[in-house]
């Protein structure tokens, strides 16, 4: 893991970034699955709502982001704190022709266990990296999160606008709202 920590937050000691491949993807699946699992019981709004299983979540992570990674239209970034998976974070770099130098976040996951930790500002400084390698010079990302959005907006990125009722709640009745970002990278 390389880049600065701006803000407050300096990641944990003993934090480990590691990319996902093709070849490691087996190894992490089960605790991807499960990193989601509770994340998204604990009120993530990552898509998906309760009542989630850890089936539907492995599936999730077999059917959707495995041929993504394998078509290399896809990153995923690892984080290991405290001998387990502390959090993950993916980059949608499947963008249209006019849109090569475009990459999307989506899906920043830290397990409540790991939170307030300087675990989701490492891994958006490795996504970011991870993105002008590959020559991607414009990040975009939406949050329904108060605290992400602060996040982001720590790491530089700008408020376009808000969506009202753009998603269910994952956890109750009704729709949040979601807070559209950019970073020119």
């Amino acid at each position: 893991m390389t880049g600065d920590f701006p803000g407050d937050r300096m990641p944990e000691q003993g934090l480990e970034i590691e990319r996902v491949t093709p070849d490691t993807f087996r190894d992490h699946l089960d605790g991807l699955a499960r990193l989601l699992e509770v994340c998204v019981v604990h009120g993530a709004a990552v898509n998906f709502v309760v009542p989630f299983s850890f089936e539907e979540s492995r599936a999730f992570w077999e059917e959707k982001v495995r041929p993504a990674l394998t078509s290399g239209s896809r990153i995923v970034l690892a984080a290991h704190a405290d001998g387990g998976l502390a959090g993950s974070v993916q980059l949608d770099c499947d963008t249209p022709p006019n849109q090569p130098h475009r990459a999307e976040v989506t899906k920043l996951l830290v397990h409540p266990d790991f939170r307030r930790r300087g675990i989701g500002r490492a891994l958006m400084v490795e996504i970011e990296r991870q993105a002008r390698q590959m020559g991607r010079t414009l990040i975009t990302l939406d949050t329904a999160s108060d605290g992400a959005e602060a996040l982001y907006a720590s790491l530089g990125y700008r408020n376009v606008g808000v969506i009202p009722s753009y998603a269910r709640h994952p956890t109750e009745d009704g729709y949040d709202a979601t807070t559209i970002m950019y970073k020119q990278i």
